[in-house]
């Protein structure tokens, strides 16, 4: 069975981070793994507390990870802090990592900021450049790549700006755009469109961790990156369709809206008899 690691802070309310993360992973057919950069206080409302790990911790959880049961693919969502995008980019080099995807989280989905400022440069020095892909949406474009995107030229310059200054892939995501669902990625091919119809549904807390979880485990299956891209955009859009309302604010998508296995039919019977 192929395998995948998250390296994320982690999410009470089970919508994003290291949550989501291992629940979209194993929907999308891998062994999921984790190692926690931070403990969040979070619920669809807002973040209320971070907790960071220490370095020396975080480190000692990938290599356990890495020395063991080796991931195919490595998810990177939010650190929080210089000192840990240190450890992990000085780990994963160690280990020869392998389908690195890094989502550059530097704001929650409720509009709390979860990256210092001095962070981002080192995100930009010490990650980027060992990044299969980076998967950022268009207000952490605008950070990455200096340029102020208000359509779909700036989109494509934005990106390109990215991959020619950190030497990796990126999908910029356009899902904060009003016009459309419709994402571009750009690397050593040349750029691409992935277009995507938008879906009425105000619950989109974890979007970004589930599309990049998604994208990191159909790499460690073997798919290649437009393929992956692709699979990934299609269960995302399953999971806000499937309609999942949790939650007084951004609520979670329905992760396992495609979960028709047997144990999962005889806990939906059963409830009928326990109340």
């Amino acid at each position: 069975m192929r395998t995948a690691l998250s390296i994320a802070g982690t999410d009470p309310s089970g919508g994003a981070g290291i949550q989501a993360d291992l629940k979209t992973m194993t929907m999308n057919g891998v062994y999921a793994m984790s190692a926690i950069t931070a403990l969040v206080a979070q619920n669809t409302t807002g973040v209320k507390k971070i907790v960071e790990m220490t370095p020396a911790f975080l480190g000692q959880q990938i290599d356990v990870v890495f020395e063991d049961i080796r991931p195919d693919a490595v998810k990177i969502g939010m650190v929080a802090s210089c000192s840990l995008i240190e450890i992990i980019a000085e780990r994963l080099r160690c280990h020869q990592a392998k389908n690195i995807v890094v989502d550059p989280v530097m704001v929650a989905t409720s509009g709390d900021r979860l990256i210092s400022e001095e962070a981002v440069d080192t995100l930009k020095s010490r990650l980027l450049p060992l990044a299969t892909i980076v998967t950022p949406n268009i207000p952490e474009a605008e950070i990455l790549s200096g340029i102020r995107i208000r359509r779909r030229e700036d989109m494509e310059a934005a990106a390109r700006n990215i991959c020619d200054d950190y030497g990796c892939a990126v999908l910029l995501k356009g899902g904060h755009s009003i016009q459309d669902a419709n994402d571009f990625l750009y690397g050593e091919s040349g750029g691409q469109w992935f277009y995507g119809t938008r879906i009425d549904n105000p619950n989109t807390h974890g979007t970004g961790c589930t599309l990049s979880s998604a994208i990191a485990a159909n790499l460690a299956k073997g798919f290649d990156l437009p393929s992956s891209i692709q699979r990934a955009k299609d269960y995302l859009s399953g999971a806000l369709g499937a309609g999942l309302n949790l939650g007084r604010g951004r609520g979670p998508m329905q992760h396992n809206f495609n979960l028709t296995g047997q144990f999962a039919l005889e806990a939906a019977e059963d409830r009928f008899f326990r109340r």
